[in-house]
């Protein structure tokens, strides 16, 4: 999807003092300079364009200064319509094509905000938009882990939305081929959200008996549902499943969960992954048993030992069934 401009039909004149300064993409301001040689024209003034629901400035700044500058009381201005994030995109992207050039700091601090506001824009429509290569707007989001949401699917700049994660629209291909094995590429293709390269290299690999998903892909795909599932803080436990008296429990890391915690036929299901949280979130080590003890108000120890109890016996008798299912 590309960034579409702003309507730009009609002009406005608007007075000087209406005008909010604008929430530029450059981290040191205006040029006095630049304003000063715009300010030196004979010929008027391109129009600026404004947000039109804040009527701040999102592209123009140096012609508002330099209108100012000759004493100008008002200027022709073009209206932007849409949310404040997408007026700062345009006004990065109006940027790196025309007046002024941003600089190399200017461009870079504006792929992080527009990471952080456009968390489903993919690298190359970031790098489209900020003048910025795709690698280096790479390299900036996975340093910004944790500040930016994140998402399973990114829109390009075609338009088109696709995983982040590429092991799972070649596995949606893999069983499109299953199900309709005479349909075409391009069918595949779009069914998967995946390109039709991609589909022909699935489409090969099945038949040459061969997982549809590359091993450096599938080992890409570990590595990351491992740090989500088992490098992240754990939320913490409503209550702790224990049914000896908390003096003589003592509680640590689990090696069975951590081998658990690196096998695919339980990171790769949405129930799988749901049963690793819950285990990770009651498996408590000493330190934090004993701050949880000291969190409860003596006037509920009595209720939440019961819950305590409860969430114990929950999970034993799902413990129970497992055993007798494993005979």
């Amino acid at each position: 999807m590309t960034d579409p401009e702003p309507e730009q039909q009609r002009t406005a004149v608007l007075p000087l003092g209406a005008l909010l300064p604008s929430d530029s993409p450059r981290v040191a301001g205006e040029d006095p300079l630049h304003v000063q040689a715009l300010a030196r024209l004979d010929a008027p003034l391109p129009p600026i364009v404004v947000h039109r629901e804040t009527l701040r400035v999102v592209d123009g700044m140096h012609r508002l200064r330099a209108a100012r500058l000759r004493g100008d009381e008002r200027i022709a201005v073009r209206f932007f319509d849409g949310s404040a994030e997408d007026a700062f995109v345009h006004a990065v992207r109006v940027n790196t094509r025309h007046g002024l050039p941003l600089t190399q700091a200017d461009r870079t601090a504006a792929a992080e905000r527009i990471i952080r506001s456009h968390p489903h824009w993919s690298d190359r429509l970031i790098a489209s938009a900020t003048g910025l290569a795709a690698s280096t707007v790479a390299a900036l989001r996975r340093r910004a882990t944790g500040q930016a949401p994140q998402v399973k699917a990114r829109t390009g700049r075609d338009g088109r939305v696709r995983p982040v994660n590429p092991a799972e629209g070649r596995r949606r291909a893999g069983a499109l081929i299953a199900a309709k094995p005479q349909a075409s590429l391009r069918e595949i293709a779009d069914g998967a959200g995946i390109a039709v390269g991609t589909a022909r290299d699935v489409r090969l690999r099945i038949r040459q008996g061969q997982d549809p998903v590359p091993k450096k892909l599938r080992d890409a795909e570990s590595r990351m549902q491992e740090t989500e599932i088992c490098a992240q803080p754990a939320p913490a436990p409503v209550v702790a499943a224990a049914a000896e008296p908390a003096a003589s429990v003592t509680v640590s890391t689990d090696p069975p969960l951590k081998k658990l915690c690196k096998d695919p036929s339980l990171r790769f299901t949405e129930d799988g992954r749901a049963l690793l949280q819950l285990l990770s979130a009651h498996t408590l080590g000493g330190t934090r048993w004993r701050r949880l003890l000291d969190a409860v108000p003596a006037h509920r120890r009595a209720m939440v030992a019961q819950a305590a109890r409860y969430c114990g016996e929950s999970w034993l008798r799902f413990a129970i069934e497992l055993e007798r299912r494993a005979v």
